[in-house]
Formats: C-alpha cells, sequence, structure tokens
C-alpha cells in the first residue's frame, strides 16, 4: 500500500509515490495530449493505493477522468484546494480560490524548503511569479504567456512563423532563432525586472526557484536561480501530510 500525490496542470501530469518521511520517491511525467494517456496513467499506477491527492488546473473533464481512474486503485483521495493560510504561509488574495492550486503549492514547497524570501517562477503553459516574504507572506504575483504560448500564438497570427525550434540567443541572424531569443528573452525579460522591483522592496534580493516544464531552458539566462522541478508535488505531498479533508 502506499501515498501517492498527482499535480494535474494543462499539458501534463506529474505524480510520484511519497517515501516513509512524506518526500517524493520516483517523479513520472505523462503528456495527456493524446488518446494513449488514459492507458499509460493507468499502467503507471499500483494495482493499490492507500491515499491520494490531487492538484488540478486542467479542465473539469480531465480532472474528472484521472480521478475516477485513481479511485478505481485508491481507498481514499483528497482534492487539494488553495487556502488563505497553511503552514505560516499567508496568501495575497482576498478570494484564495481565485489563485491557482499550483502557485498555492508551488509556494508553501518554497517556503518551507528555505524560510527566507523567494521569487517562486513556474513555468509551463503561463509563467508565473509570486513573491513570499521570509515570514510566509505572499505579497502578490503575475501572469504571462510562456515562451511556447508566445510561438504558438505567432504562429496562429502568422502561418510562417515557426511554431517550434531555434536558439535563444543574444542578437539571431535567422528567424527560428529570432523567435527562440524574443520570447524566452521575454519571460527572462519578466523574471529579471521581478527581481529587480522584488529587491526594491524588501530591501534584500530574494532567492529564485524555478519550476514546470520550460523553466530548464531558461536556466542558462537565470545562472543565480535554483532550478526546482517538481515543487509543486513537493507543495502537495505537504499538503497532504497537514491532515486535509478527503473529498472524493
Amino acid at each position: 500500500m502506499s501515498r501517492w500525490v498527482f499535480d494535474l496542470g494543462n499539458t501534463r501530469l506529474k505524480c510520484a509515490r511519497l517515501d516513509a518521511h512524506g518526500g517524493l520517491a520516483e517523479v513520472l511525467a505523462l503528456g495527456h495530449d493524446g488518446a494513449s494517456f488514459a492507458q499509460a496513467l493507468a499502467q503507471a499506477l499500483p494495482d493499490s493505493l492507500e491515499s491520494a491527492c490531487l492538484a488540478s488546473v486542467a479542465s473539469p473533464a480531465l480532472t474528472t477522468a484521472v480521478r475516477d481512474t485513481v479511485l478505481t486503485r485508491c481507498r481514499r483521495l483528497s482534492m487539494a484546494r488553495t487556502q488563505a493560510r497553511l503552514d505560516g504561509l499567508v496568501v495575497a488574495y482576498e478570494d484564495p480560490s481565485r489563485l491557482g492550486v499550483d502557485r498555492f503549492l508551488a509556494m508553501l514547497a518554497a517556503y518551507r524548503r528555505a524560510r527566507r524570501a523567494t521569487l517562486v517562477v513556474g513555468v509551463g503553459t503561463a509563467v508565473t511569479v509570486d513573491l513570499v516574504r521570509a515570514d510566509g507572506l505572499h505579497l502578490g504575483g503575475s501572469i504571462a504567456p510562456s515562451p511556447r504560448l508566445m510561438r504558438q500564438a505567432l504562429h496562429q497570427a502568422a502561418a510562417q512563423l515557426p511554431a517550434q525550434g531555434g536558439q535563444a540567443l543574444d542578437f539571431a541572424a535567422d528567424t527560428a532563432d529570432a523567435l527562440a531569443s524574443g520570447c524566452d528573452g521575454a519571460a527572462v525579460g519578466l523574471i529579471v525586472h521581478s527581481l529587480e522591483r522584488a529587491q526594491a522592496r524588501l530591501g534584500e534580493r530574494p532567492q529564485l526557484l524555478l519550476h514546470g516544464g520550460g523553466s530548464e531552458a531558461l536556466q542558462p539566462w537565470l545562472p543565480q536561480a535554483e532550478y526546482a522541478p517538481s515543487l509543486v508535488l513537493e507543495g502537495l505531498a505537504r499538503w497532504s501530510m497537514l491532515g486535509q479533508p478527503v473529498t472524493a
């Protein structure tokens, strides 16, 4: 019997078994843009789970499909929800339900990691930026299109602009490279600007945590960043340890 956590995003499902100390064992990532997703998920899971926690920002239909698949193997399933405060973290939103649960869980994990001022940056379908003070107070954040989404939008508006490919350079001499440079650069620019504004506000430079499927591509431009690819799952593991109610 085992405990599992599931992070369902807009393009991928990440999941992991929790070890005896509540940490993450091997993390699995499954794309859910194809017909084989349900079969791949079923094959990835053990025959029986003691309990599971699911956090989702995906569509209701996909969330229900994943929940139902997990429930065929699981005694108890909890659905993670954003809370106004938890484990020392206090969110800035007046209505916490409007803060994406992935952002909430990433901040929860980031605060537990260091207990110091942190800029938490997720790069997936969107780029999300959240500033958390050393005392756990969330000071707010921003949301922008990810480089991948920018490329897709440009391709849809002008089909001759490729939706992928190219290398991010300082100054590109090829259209694909120029697109990669511009879209990656826009995301990096937002992050660097946010770091500068955070330092001006706090009087100290916060640590930078990067997570999400698109964050690895930005790492070379942000050498000061700590790469934490499974930050949302870490937060979900912590959420599951705090006695949250079973809702499914």
